[in-house]
């Protein structure tokens, strides 16, 4: 049934589109004090993410800088790339630490896309890689059994959700934009707030507390994305 969430045995082994051509909201609720730090771990798209909220009327700093993420009232942790050299940088750098030390602190922080990925335990990519492990579960390659499906998975899909204030507004079946080759499957007790389908049924967003992703990319879904990113930063 649309815009209910199936149980499903989650398992353990288990041309780039316009950014948006959209007025900005007439309001925009987040005080011109926050302070939104974007990860800069050397991952992709990070630039899109900071025009987003720009057009929103909401500053961000892009900033490689632990201790200005550890201390930031809000964290997108954003990006494109692949696990393993994406690990790399977030562990070399600290920011791996920090991120972890703002979620504990309760700040709200906003996974993208590999920055999704990255916080469960385990990726298949890069011949197996060890990640953040701040949410149980792990991540895989999509099947290529079925030659019709493509890998990567780059496109608009309808996503459904759970009623959560990171998608209010944003009717369930909207479609957002996704480009990856693998997706998140988180242990059955975290909870899946939104999903999709592509071959195989999909979580495409998380929420724990204070801590949401999304493996869509909002900053590249139009109206819709922008609408989730001005939930996230008023909410």
């Amino acid at each position: 049934m649309p815009g209910t969430m199936p149980i499903l045995p989650w398992r353990r082994n288990p041309r780039v589109c316009p950014v948006w051509h959209v007025d900005p909201p007439a309001s925009c609720p987040p005080s011109p004090a926050m302070q939104l730090a974007i990860i800069d771990y050397e991952a992709g798209n990070l630039t899109s993410v900071q025009r987003a909220l720009h057009h929103l009327g909401i500053a961000a700093t892009i900033t490689p800088d632990p201790d200005l993420v550890a201390r930031a009232d809000r964290v997108i942790f954003p990006g494109v790339g692949a696990a393993g050299s994406c690990m790399a940088n977030l562990v070399k750098s600290g920011l791996g630490e920090a991120l972890t030390a703002a979620i504990r602190a309760g700040r709200p922080v906003l996974g993208i896309c590999v920055g999704m990925q990255l916080l469960f335990e385990h990726s298949d990519e890069d011949g197996g890689t060890p990640c953040l492990g701040i949410l149980p579960g792990v991540v895989e390659r999509f099947p290529n059994e079925d030659r019709r499906l493509k890998v990567p998975h780059m496109g608009w899909n309808a996503v459904e959700h759970d009623g959560d204030p990171l998608f209010a507004g944003i009717a369930p079946g909207s479609r957002f934009y996704f480009v990856h080759s693998y997706y998140c499957a988180p242990d059955t007790h975290i909870r899946v707030n939104a999903w999709s389908e592509h071959g195989v049924h999909f979580a495409c967003g998380v929420r724990q507390d204070n801590l949401a992703a999304v493996q869509f990319h909002p900053e590249k879904s139009g109206e819709l994305g922008l609408r989730l990113l001005r939930n996230f930063c008023s909410s």
